[in-house]
């Protein structure tokens, strides 16, 4: 594994977030800084490959990476952004016997208003 990609690979597993290549090359570059933006690229892109880590694809927004390669989906805070892991335990399983069919993949991301804001939210109505 080149220094380059090791790095990406810290970056993303110390990360409690999904973060995206940008923000991974900002990181990077304080550690490295000749550390170029397509290196990054071409990384993030080999380490998906490898399964080493996953993209999350949102509409309109940049790819996210994510270091929990376990199934599991993503809820996706409408208001500030924040994407958090949740795991649907029997999901796949009731899906494939309500329909009677074999589910060969799929990406589901539920749309939420996060504690944070929610309580942000709830003391703005107060005021």
């Amino acid at each position: 594994m080149t220094k380059h990609r090791q790095l990406i690979h810290r970056i993303i597993q110390e990360s409690d977030d999904h973060l995206t290549a940008d923000q991974i090359y900002f990181l990077a570059k304080q550690e490295m800084p000749s550390i170029a933006i397509g290196t990054v690229y071409r990384n993030l892109n080999l380490m998906v490959k490898d399964e080493e880590i996953r993209r999350v694809q949102l509409a309109g927004e940049p790819d996210r990476f994510d270091r929990a390669l376990l199934p599991h989906d993503h809820m996706l805070c409408q208001r500030c952004g924040k994407l958090l892991d949740v795991q649907l335990q029997g999901l796949l399983q009731k899906l494939e016997e309500d329909t009677g069919t074999s589910v060969l993949s799929y990406d589901l991301k539920i749309n939420i208003l996060c504690p944070q804001c929610r309580k942000e939210l709830d003391e703005e109505g107060k005021q």
